[in-house]
This record gives C-alpha cells, structure tokens and sequence, in this order.
C-alpha cells in the first residue's frame, strides 16, 4: 500500500499531541487515584451508617486496605505500561523489530512476526505483574486460592489460544489491508464484528471450559426458583451452570454468556456458598434486567460502531507518513500502522472513560429497578452488602475516583436507591 505524500497530520503535531495526551492523562490518573487513597483511608475507621449492623468495622477497614493496596498496585502497573509504550513507539523499539524482521520476511508473514514479538514483549513484561498481584496482593487479603501450577497453566492456555485465534484473525486483516483498496477498513470491519460474534457464540461451550469446570446445577429447589424467574422473565436459556471459581478465588460472580441456543446463566460456586436461594434469584433478576432492557445489544452496537469510525480513523492514517514518523519510526507499512494504531489508541480513548462509566451506572440502576419489580427488592439489597463484604469494595470511594471509573454505583447510593424502590412497592 503507497504512502500518500500529503500527510493527514504532520509529523510534530502527532508527536506533541500523543506525547500532551499521555502525561495529561497520566497526571490525571496519578491524581485520581491520591483522591482515592485519601479519602477511604479518612473513612477506614468508622463503618458508614447506612450500614451500621451489617458489616463490622474490621471487614470495612479490610475493604479500605485492599482498595488502598490495589491502587498502589494500579500506580505501579501503569508506570511500566507507559515506559513500554514510550520505549516502542518514540524510544525506536517498533523501528527496531521492523529492521530486524524486514530483514527476514515480508508482507504476510512479516506482519504476523511483528505482531507476535510486540505480543510476547508484553507478556513476559506484564507476567511479574500478574503472578505478584495474584500471589502477593490477593493472597495477602485472603481472596487467593490458586496454585503457582495453575497460573502457569492457565498463562500457557492463553498464549496457545492467542495462537490460534490471533494468527488466522492478523492474517486475514492484513490480507484485506492488502487486497480490497481504499476501502479496506470497511471490510476488515465486517469480519471484525463476524469474528466476535462467532466468539461470543462458541465462547460458552468451547473456550470457557479450557479453563473452569461448569457443571449443571444440582439445587433442585434454587433451580426450581430460577426456572420460575425465567420463565415470568420470558428469558430463554441454554441451561444454568454452577463454575468452579473458588480454585482461583474467593470473589463470587454470576454473568451471562453466549446467545442463542449456546447462551448460559452461569453462578460462581463461591457466590452460590454465601447467598440465599431468594438472594441469588435477586441478583440473577438483576442480571435479566439488563437483558430485558437490552443492555448488551446496546454495548455491542456501540462497540461495534466505535470500532467502524477508529478502522475509517486508521484508514486515513494508515497512508500518511505523518503518522508513522510522528510516532517514532522511520517508515511505513500496513502491519505497523495496524500495530501502532492499537497501541496508541487507549492513550486517546481515555478521555471517555468517565461517558461509559456514567452510562454503565445508569443501567445498573436500571437492573436494579427491574429485579425489584420481579423479586424482593430487600433481597438483593442484602446480596449486595454480602457481595461488598466478601469481596472487600469499599463502601467509601472518593466520589469524583466513582464518577470517572465505577461501572456500578457507590454502595450507599446503590443501597439507597434499592431502599427507595422497595418503599414503594409497600
């Protein structure tokens, strides 16, 4: 694919901006999270009233020492993120592997090559990263329950699936960059989205499994309580399903996945050990909820479009030597800028990190509503304090660190909110 001679940016542009945008968003995170530390560690010692009597002062303190822990841990992580992405962008590691590989191969292969070593350098980098979070950070709060064995097992697992996956996806997007012109992102869009919805549907009964063990729940009477839900839901299911979660933890979960026949209602055994039947058919009417209000659909398509506007974004790009020598590198082909694009783009997408966060609350509102509607509102209320408790969220977080990252409402609004819809269904 021709480089076009009229760039879409120039070059000093593209470096200022990529380079204002990160340390801005950076600082900003840096503060965010100081705000957070604070102001949970002001409220560590007293457990706030709306909760008085349900969680004790010393589960509080350890959800206000978890939160603190994992901020710091976040500061940590984020600092090797943004070293890394300096060192491969501006700092010549991408015009480095590019020397080295172009040396060896080109077109198709050559792409897969960049893709795989970038891949691997964040794998090996990221995996102190991880194994230390998991063996250090939570087991130090109790919440570990996994063995060194099966990390590594599982990290094998991803790699090898990312293998076979990624492979064949790369390959044909750099064949479509290749072969369909201009317009090449349109068509790379469209295999993108048949591509996770293939995904999607293959994921409960093909992928899930590599990992966790899911077997047909047991409960006669819990899942007598959940077919009766579902069938007032008018919520068609592929089959309810109880996953070993405690190998790997103690946080307990229940999500959806798949769509059609394939489509699941899965339980962490975990939350199945700490929750009534009446409080587990709460929290899963909740879950129906955003079903009923199409809630997925809605992230998907929003996805999906979002996806179309940054592939036509790259499109523009992708021809400019702007963009690539704004960037750190010398030259230009249609594997680096797909590889450089996806590296770069978070740093420009996280200003809108605070819209999804605000529409992701309103829709748990929304859940919340319609669970009431169906079930006991006290019910799930009670199943969230559980929830807060077992998995030690802070009942305290600094509202503007809520506002820009939390998917789901604080726990007193939340709580309070529940409350309210339960007063007037007396």
């Amino acid at each position: 694919m021709p480089l076009d001679s009229t760039p879409f940016i120039s070059a000093p542009l593209l470096t200022t901006l990529f380079l204002s945008t990160l340390f801005l968003s950076t600082g900003l995170r840096i503060w965010l999270s100081k705000r957070q530390i604070r102001h949970v560690t002001q409220h560590r010692n007293a457990v706030p009233s709306a909760f008085a009597g349900q969680i004790e002062l010393e589960a509080h303190q350890k959800a206000a020492d978890y939160t603190v822990a994992k901020q710091r841990f976040g500061r940590f992580s984020l600092c090797i993120d943004i070293a890394l992405l300096l060192l491969l962008t501006l700092g010549g590691g991408l015009q480095g592997l590019h020397d080295f590989w172009a040396g060896h191969f080109d077109g198709i292969i050559y792409g897969l090559a960049m893709m795989g070593s970038v891949g691997l350098l964040s794998t090996l980098i990221n995996l102190p990263l991880s194994y230390l979070y998991q063996f250090g950070l939570e087991a130090q709060f109790g919440f570990n329950r996994m063995k060194p064995a099966l990390f590594f097992a599982d990290l094998g697992k991803q790699l090898l699936l990312s293998v076979a996956l990624g492979g064949p996806v790369i390959t044909i997007v750099l064949w479509l960059i290749g072969a369909m012109g201009e317009n090449w992102w349109l068509y790379v869009w469209l295999f993108w989205v048949g591509f996770n919805l293939l995904v999607l549907f293959s994921y409960p009964r093909w992928i899930a499994p590599l990992f966790n063990k899911f077997s047909p729940m047991e409960n006669a009477e819990l899942k007598s309580r959940i077919e009766a839900l579902l069938q007032r839901c008018e919520f068609a299911s592929g089959g309810l399903f109880v996953m070993d979660g405690s190998k790997r933890s103690s946080h307990g979960n229940a999500y959806f996945t798949g769509f059609g026949k394939n489509r699941r209602i899965v339980f962490f055994d975990t939350l199945l050990e700490r929750l009534t039947p009446p409080q587990i058919e709460a929290v899963l009417a909740h879950e129906l909820g955003h079903f009923k209000h199409r809630h997925v659909l809605g992230r998907m398509a929003m996805i999906f479009g979002l996806s179309l506007v940054f592939l036509w974004l790259l499109g523009q790009l992708i021809t400019s030597p702007a963009f690539f020598i704004g960037l750190g590198l010398e030259q230009g082909n249609p594997a680096l800028g797909l590889l450089l694009f996806s590296l770069v783009l978070p740093v420009f997408t996280f200003p809108l990190t605070p819209l999804g966060s605000w529409l992701s609350r309103r829709q748990e509102y929304e859940a919340d509503a319609y669970a009431c509607a169906q079930t006991n509102g006290k019910d799930l209320s009670e199943a969230l304090v559980k929830l807060y408790e077992d998995n030690a969220a802070t009942l305290t977080p600094d509202p503007l660190h809520s506002a820009f990252y939390d998917s789901h409402p604080p726990a007193a609004l939340r709580i309070a909110h529940l409350t309210e819809l339960a007063t007037k269904a007396i």
